[in-house]
């Protein structure tokens, strides 16, 4: 069975987003591959969090994935913290990545842009090193992320097979998977941003634990446009464009499935007012089950018993790929 791996950073709240452009996949995926699934709390120390947020949001994304239906049977759920040979393997990959394709990379260079070079940390530049090893560590061969990742599986790929070339076959050079649909996912208010957990208007922002009245009035007043006629047009409709996508990810009325020409088929006629509350009422549904579930979830002992066989898997793995490593690179006693 071929292996996965995907993670999210816990450094915002958990938006609709995250669910259709990555957990719902990870759930879709789980029963084909053998999955790693984790927390990427060594990444949010590339800025400043308050301790005990982080902490909490840690514990939270934790819960949501079990409430949105990944299972510890078929996943590996893990914190990336708890395993200290990410970080020993990433000064690895850090002594076989360079400097130019390193500042390459979009995320730093965004991230960074208009920033006094004292305000930027090493962590922001170097990041992508540790991302490789968490990716490399597992040997996974399919990675799902966002559009906006694609780079950093790139550099996974492009050190993997410079240290295999170097010492011979050590690592799987991994793939990236964007799925079509709901790839990108855009805010409600502005429709050409992704929306985004850190995002300062939380109008056009849903959370998967959005009080879900206040979810329900986002929807109602996302940006739209002067028409009033339900078509797929991302360049001069992008906020209808935008809510098509989400209707169409949580129905399964899909580019792969159902062409979005079916969405304005069914909405033939009808005004936006009407095809919002058709998208509310999805929204709404999703966010009911989800919180239901995530709140019988949240105080039990569940969450450590999931991570603790987590940390018991992994260590396994990830200490047999280092050994492998480091007698290839000829660090150890004779």
């Amino acid at each position: 069975m071929k292996k996965l791996l995907s993670g999210i950073k816990p450094t915002g709240e958990l938006t609709l987003g995250n669910y259709i452009g990555a957990i719902k996949q990870f759930v879709k995926m789980q029963e084909d591959y053998e999955s790693y699934i984790f927390v990427a709390d060594l990444h949010a120390l590339t800025v400043y969090n308050d301790p005990e947020t982080l902490r909490r949001r840690t514990r939270d994304i934790i819960a949501v994935y079990l409430a949105c239906g990944l299972n510890p049977e078929h996943t590996t759920l893990f914190m990336q913290s708890e395993n200290l040979y990410h970080p020993l393997l990433g000064w690895i990959m850090a002594c076989n990545s360079y400097m130019g394709e390193m500042s390459r990379m979009t995320q730093y260079k965004e991230k960074s842009k208009n920033k006094n070079e004292s305000a930027i940390s090493c962590g922001l530049f170097t990041y992508p090193d540790l991302m490789a090893a968490d990716i490399l560590m597992y040997d996974a061969d399919v990675v799902p992320v966002g559009i906006d990742q694609k780079q950093h599986v790139e550099l996974a790929r492009n050190i993997a097979e410079r240290f295999n070339n170097k010492y011979g076959d050590t690592f799987v050079v991994p793939e990236a998977i964007i799925t079509k649909e709901g790839a990108k996912i855009y805010d409600l208010q502005v429709p050409t941003k992704k929306m985004s957990k850190t995002a300062d208007n939380d109008k056009g922002c849903i959370l998967l634990l959005d009080d879900v009245d206040k979810a329900r009035k986002k929807i109602m007043s996302a940006v739209t446009d002067s028409e009033s006629i339900v078509k797929y047009d991302p360049e001069n409709k992008p906020g209808i464009s935008n809510l098509m996508t989400i209707y169409g990810s949580l129905t399964s009325k899909t580019p792969d499935t159902y062409p979005y020409e079916e969405i304005e088929k069914e909405f033939d006629g009808a005004n936006y007012g009407t095809f919002k509350k058709a998208v509310a009422d999805e929204v709404c549904n999703l966010l009911t089950t989800i919180q239901t579930k995530y709140n019988e979830i949240i105080n039990s002992n569940l969450i450590n018993e999931v991570l603790d066989k987590g940390l018991a898997k992994t260590n396994e793995v990830a200490s047999k790929k280092l050994k492998q490593v480091l007698d290839k690179i000829g660090i150890g006693r004779m």
